[in-house]
């Protein structure tokens, strides 16, 4: 590494992720799931957590060759297999309220050329499979994070331009550190005031009571409606302990859930996204009554059809947020290829699942109370990215008036 300071820094940034991220204390179970290129990395947090309390670290290591080894060499019927030796753990992990961390550094198209039905198929039954910890995750019932570590294939396709491996991996290392204000004097207290900032701009959207959201923008025309009860929220959590954490770092947004049922228009894609270890470039969606009626892209259609065919919700929006075209992501002028940072440099829709704290009691609601109250229920929760700085965006209140909200990418 030639980055300076690279090891006090990565130092830091473990402890941001432990004490900011899911914020361990005495007694915590904490699963850590990270990329084996990042062992350093995997210690660090490790450390970090015991110093702060934790009961145990679980790590669970991932790796991109062994994935794309499995996926050409095992049959259909394999790879859609879940042991049931994986659900009882899952359901172990549930019941100790284990805090979760993911770190990844996976490449975007880590999975191009490979069949891209055993990808779909694999990727519903494991979905299927883990909702349980989905839907502990999605109404905060347990701490979790996801959060990124720079890895020679992802660096290569954000900075193709460097010289050599060594540089392009310094040079990502350096914009994650940048998006999570680690080179803050205090990074940890930075985040805090942070974590305020953007919840008191959700609270301002919440005083609105909006009806829809109406977005305008190059090739795109949508309302989007909101349920009656929703919620904004920033980038502080609170789960069911009472204890307050970040489940994205970085995070520049404020986000709600929309009603699943009440999506009308039409939304193209303003950045690309990496799914399935797959990129998808020129999205364009079209919807009524809530549903994507016609799907097409410039690249990766066929990835794209199969994720919205998943399952019924698959086809309709469980996230809608907000990010100024002014976020420091943006402004770096960098595309990721990685949605946890290109999501924080742009206005973005989420196909699947929404957030159950996303309308007020959700959190205590069964399954058939938020789909009634417009919730949408999925296997899956993918965002995709739709602002720009020619984006204009005005809230409707209930009597049809139209409130600027965003205009040229900024808010109003």
């Amino acid at each position: 590494m030639v980055l300076p300071n690279f090891n006090d820094n990565l130092k830091k940034y473990a402890e941001l992720l432990v004490v900011t991220g899911i914020n361990v204390t005495e007694g915590h179970t904490v699963v850590l799931s990270i990329d084996v290129d990042q062992a350093p990395l995997a210690r660090l947090i490790t450390e970090a957590a015991y110093e702060r309390g934790a009961k145990e670290v679980i790590v669970k290591w991932a790796d991109d060759e062994l994935s794309r080894l499995h996926y050409r060499n095992q049959d259909l019927e394999t790879l859609t297999e879940v042991p049931e030796s994986k659900i009882v753990e899952m359901n172990e992990m549930i019941e100790a309220g284990a805090s979760r961390i993911s770190v990844r550094s996976s490449a975007p198209d880590a999975l191009a050329n490979i069949d891209p039905t055993k990808i779909a198929e694999s990727r519903k039954a494991s979905s299927a499979a883990f909702r349980p910890m989905m839907e502990v995750t999605q109404s905060n019932k347990v701490s979790w994070l996801v959060a990124a570590a720079s890895g020679a294939d992802w660096a290569a396709k954000v900075f193709p331009d460097l010289d050599s491996s060594e540089e392009q991996i310094d040079a990502l290392w350096h914009a994650i550190f940048n998006s999570v204000h680690l080179y803050e004097e205090d990074p940890i207290a930075h985040w805090a005031e942070k974590v305020n900032t953007l919840q008191s701009k959700a609270d301002e959207l919440n005083k609105e009571s909006f009806t829809a959201l109406h977005f305008k923008g190059p090739g795109t025309d949508l309302v989007v409606g909101l349920p009656e009860l929703h919620r904004f929220e920033g980038a502080g959590s609170t789960n069911a302990r009472g204890e307050v954490f970040v489940a994205n770092l970085p995070t520049e947004e404020v986000f709600s859930a929309p009603d699943a049922n009440r999506v009308d228009g039409v939304v193209v894609s303003t950045k690309p996204l990496s799914y399935s270890g797959t990129i998808i470039e020129g999205m364009e969606f079209h919807f009524e009554n809530g549903k994507v009626t016609k799907v097409t892209a410039d690249q990766g259609e066929e990835v794209l059809q199969k994720l919205i065919e998943q399952d019924e919700g698959a086809s309709r929006l469980g996230e809608v947020a907000l990010v100024p075209d002014a976020s420091p992501i943006s402004q770096s002028g960098l595309t990721f290829y990685n949605t946890l940072f290109d999501e924080n440099a742009s206005n973005h829709l989420a196909l699947g699942s929404a957030y159950a704290f996303n309308i007020v009691g959700g959190t205590e609601m069964s399954r058939e109370e938020l789909n009634a109250a417009g919730l949408n229920e999925s296997n899956t929760h993918v965002d995709f990215m739709i602002g720009s700085d020619q984006m204009d965006i005005d809230g409707i209140k209930a009597d049809g008036t139209a409130v600027p909200v965003f205009r040229k990418g900024a808010w109003a």
